[in-house]
């Protein structure tokens, strides 16, 4: 088991980045990412937007990845849940894999809240729990794993850059 986290501060404020991140896929940057479908959507009692989403994903693992896990899929799905609630300014997200479950899982946490020392910024904590099972070499894919997933938010943190710059240059046309 490998526990991979980061944290990385935006120059924007909640709302802004809350609603990129809603809309996040598909976008060039993580073009790994080749459908989105909302499963579930709702309001409960509290205000609080719950959303469930299923990813369709193809990885591009490495040939000797795929030999050592024994597979040659690359199609891939992951359920998403995700929480945003308004009054506390906090979204969760959490996604898991429900493909190769038997060979990988990884467990992902994101959490989004203000800054609480600038108003216009918001904080992103992301954590994964990496798991490969029954394979000899375990801890080299776990490890393998953790930095790909560190390139990947990179490119998720870009992603939402890039959301709200082309949001906010809509609104201005309008």
């Amino acid at each position: 088991m490998k526990i991979w986290s980061t944290e990385h501060v935006f120059s924007y404020p909640w709302e802004s980045v809350v609603k990129a991140a809603m809309r996040k896929y598909p976008n060039p940057m993580n073009p790994n990412v080749i459908g989105v479908d909302v499963l579930e959507r709702n309001l409960d009692d509290e205000g609080r937007l719950h959303s469930h989403r299923l990813l369709s994903t193809e990885w591009g693992l490495p040939s000797i990845v795929r030999a050592i896990l024994g597979t040659s899929q690359t199609h891939t799905y992951v359920k998403e849940h995700s929480i945003v609630n308004p009054d506390e300014k906090k979204m969760e997200l959490c996604s898991t894999n429900i493909t190769l479950t038997n060979l990988i899982s990884v467990d992902e946490r994101l959490v989004y809240t203000p800054h609480p020392d600038n108003a216009g910024a918001t904080i992103l904590t992301q954590e994964a729990i990496i798991r490969v099972k029954g394979v000899s070499l375990s801890s080299y894919l776990e490890g393998m794993m953790a930095r790909r997933m560190s390139a990947n938010a990179r490119k998720g943190w870009d992603a939402i850059e890039w959301i709200i710059q082309n949001s906010e240059s809509e609104n201005v046309h309008l």
